[in-house]
């Protein structure tokens, strides 16, 4: 893919994250997939989002701040904002929201991701919610 389509990729991916259509997910991911070093299946990845998505955090919503991409691998600095109902990443729901950063790094293969690895600040996360 393009450098150009890359984006283009991510920028839909995200839609269909923050759109809750996660049934679109399917055809964003491979069978197998690495999520931080671990080897997982597409369905797991899936799981994983809703529950992140519609239970943990229902009204998450994840904003890409900058995008960098480098051949098939691509950089995100997301903006993450939402209201924990459940614990999510070791994030306590106090009833208040958070907004924080995450970075994330994919690799694509023939259009779909293979490689996925992020990291969240809870930390600063929880610091917000217990203020």
């Amino acid at each position: 893919m393009s450098h150009n389509d890359l984006r283009e990729f991510y920028r839909h991916y995200l839609d269909v994250l923050n759109g809750r259509r996660f049934d679109e997910l399917s055809e964003l991911f491979h069978d197998q997939v690495t999520l931080n070093g671990q080897p997982v299946s597409r369905d797991e990845v899936m799981a994983a989002m809703r529950f992140t998505a519609t239970e943990a955090v229902p009204d998450l919503v994840w904003t890409a701040r900058d995008v960098v991409v480098t051949g098939d691998r691509l950089t995100a600095r997301l903006l993450d904002r939402g209201t924990p109902a459940k614990e999510w990443l070791g994030i306590r729901p106090t009833g208040g929201s958070f907004e924080v950063d995450e970075a994330a790094f994919y690799r694509i293969r023939d259009g779909r991701v293979d490689d996925m690895w992020f990291v969240v600040d809870t930390g600063a996360a929880q610091r917000q919610l217990d203020s």
